[in-house]
């Protein structure tokens, strides 16, 4: 499912247009994003939790010339299923 998809089945599921469960998930996406780069985590009870990851730099090889590079410290999104989403899965 995409996210066209999905947002036109949160329309179907909400009782409303897609324009506005558009403009809802946007808000959603926003809010996350914001929480996330300012360091907090977001839990959905029995849904899951987004946070932040630090990935350690570590040396990776470039895959067109296998030469050895540096591949620097970085953060990534990550989210964890909740035991509610677990189980109905």
């Amino acid at each position: 499912m995409n996210k066209t998809e999905l947002i036109e089945r949160i329309a179907e599921e909400a009782g409303v247009t897609a324009g506005e469960a558009q403009e809802h998930f946007g808000a959603f996406e926003r809010v996350v994003t914001e929480a996330l780069k300012g360091g907090d985590e977001v839990q959905i009870t029995g849904f899951g939790k987004f946070s932040v990851k630090e990935r350690k730099a570590r040396e990776g090889r470039n895959p067109q010339t296998g030469e050895k590079m540096k591949i620097a410290a970085s953060k990534v999104p990550s989210f964890s299923a909740g035991n509610a989403l677990k189980q109905a899965i």
